[in-house]
């Protein structure tokens, strides 16, 4: 089994999930940031703008998923890097400070679930 061909098709079916993410996200509303927003600490798939919230999105394509798998891809290091990398986006972009932070996670063609399935607040900071 070759790695790379492996490595691209998780690409290329990531894109397609983020492509569909946005779409869905631009039909109901919000406007799109950025894209695969990257620290050395971590990415964020997609950085939203609904009013006066803005929206770090997860995106997960899991054409052969379960809840169970979900939960496990979203797991507390995934959330702190997602953090961590939201931090360091509104550091450098200091015009969002007034805003509502939230976090969301966007499934993607998983069995059981609609197309597109908007999970809001799906995670949040730990006091």
């Amino acid at each position: 089994m070759d790695l790379n061909v492996n490595k691209k098709n998780t690409k290329v079916k990531g894109a397609a999930g983020e492509d569909k993410a946005c779409k869905f996200l631009c039909e109901n509303g919000y406007s799109i940031i950025e894209r695969n927003w990257r620290t050395r600490t971590g990415e964020i798939d997609i950085i939203a703008r609904k009013g006066d919230t803005i929206v770090f999105v997860e995106v997960k394509a899991l054409p052969n998923g379960t809840a169970d798998m979900l939960a496990k891809e979203l797991g507390k290091t995934k959330q702190q890097r997602i953090l961590k990398s939201s931090k360091r986006f509104l550091l450098k972009y200091r015009q969002y400070n007034y805003c509502y932070i939230r976090y969301d996670v966007i499934v993607v063609d998983m069995p059981g679930f609609p197309p597109v399935y908007h999970i809001e607040n799906a995670f949040s900071e730990l006091l």
